[in-house]
């Protein structure tokens, strides 16, 4: 991406496009349901030089999975809880599988 291109950032889904009430609106959501997973620090959306809160694409997937939980009767705090926790252990699974195929030199020297 270059700065000397905006177009570049249509595909990007870190790219904070989406406006507190367009992004309620995609999620048929309210902005209070917005500020509620700021605060459980779910999400943190980036703020525009007028300091409104502005959401990309992957804040609002993990904002839908949130809502769909909170449909589901899941209180706030903990779905936001839930999801983290599953995001965590997705990394670690990452990390692990990556040590797996590839190991550290720590490992290697270990194995000699």
């Amino acid at each position: 991406m270059t700065a000397d291109n905006p177009l570049d950032r249509i595909d990007d889904d870190d790219y904070p496009a989406y406006t507190m009430g367009r992004a309620a609106e995609m999620l048929g959501s309210t902005p209070a349901f917005l500020r509620a997973l700021g605060e459980a620090r779910l999400i943190t959306p980036l703020r525009s030089e007028g300091g409104h809160r502005r959401y990309s694409r992957y804040q609002l997937r993990i904002a839908a999975r949130a809502r769909e939980m909170v449909d589901q009767g899941t209180s706030i705090e903990a779905a936001c809880r839930i999801i983290i926790l599953e995001d965590q252990l997705e990394e670690a699974r990452r990390i692990n599988e990556e040590l797996r195929r590839g190991g550290t030199g720590a490992d290697r020297k270990a194995d000699a």
